[in-house]
């Protein structure tokens, strides 16, 4: 195969980026897309040039930092895969192919195609964690849980924070990260003591860094994980119910 790639290049975030094209040939069908920047790469380190800055770790579609949007989509046009599990066989031979980084001001860019996710970190330390005591742990089935509602927990889970949903919704909107961030840990019986805190606490900060959902239904469609928007909804009746028990809490009237 041979493919034109027409990749995003940024010095630094105060930097001005441009497209620049690159033709790469002898590309096998089998290789990951980015197996593809990794030969990309070895030549132009070979030819003296600035190497294309990308992030990667596991390449095994679960990390989340393989953020690439392909041509105008997040991860590339395979739905439910990160970037790093799509293969060039999806791609025609002869085909040009943009890419550029995640484009959302949360989500400053870096270099090339590295986006800053800090803001989803601040996110998962304003809430997301339990509280557990400390020692031998206790037997699982001490502590019984419905299936529907332990597969549902695990669904929500699945999230890598990788941030596709940001870069596909129209608003930039963090909704079903957050919720799946939340709802894993409000579903279980070992979420229970920081629920309300929790929901509060971390919608509170997504919406200091990013957009209102508007329901376009996008994120869930870029989701490598295809996690459900239902997730989204299950946030909102949290943090409803949170809001009226913090004003019981406090004496305050509706």
């Amino acid at each position: 195969m041979k493919v034109t790639l027409n990749v995003w290049r940024q010095g630094g975030p105060s930097d001005s980026g441009a497209f620049q094209i690159y033709e790469v040939d002898d590309v096998s069908p089998d290789m990951s897309f980015l197996e593809l920047f990794d030969v990309l790469n070895e030549r132009l380190i070979t030819k003296g040039e600035e190497p294309v800055a990308f992030d990667h770790d596991c390449r095994e579609g679960i990390c989340g930092s393989c953020s690439m949007m392909i041509n105008g989509r997040a991860h590339g046009p395979e739905r439910g895969t990160a970037t790093c599990q799509l293969h060039m066989r999806k791609f025609e031979d002869g085909a040009t192919i943009t890419v550029e980084p995640w484009r959302a001001a949360a989500f400053p860019i870096i270099k090339d195609l590295c986006v800053d996710r800090s803001a989803f970190d601040r996110i998962i330390e304003s809430g997301g964690y339990i509280t557990a005591p400390t020692g031998t742990a206790q037997e699982a089935n001490l502590t019984p849980v419905p299936k529907e509602v332990a597969d549902a927990a695990m669904d929500a889970a699945a999230c890598i924070g990788c941030g596709a949903c940001v870069a596909a919704c129209p608003n930039s909107a963090a909704q079903l990260f957050t919720a799946a961030k939340i709802e894993h840990l409000n579903l279980l019986p070992q979420g229970q003591p920081e629920r309300w805190s929790r929901v509060v606490a971390m919608v509170d900060e997504m919406e200091r860094f990013f957009g209102s959902c508007t329901n376009h239904g996008e994120c869930e469609s870029a989701c490598p994980k295809e996690i459900s928007i239902d997730f989204i909804a299950l946030m909102n009746r949290d943090y409803i119910r949170a809001q009226f028990k913090q004003r019981r809490l406090t004496g305050q009237k509706s």
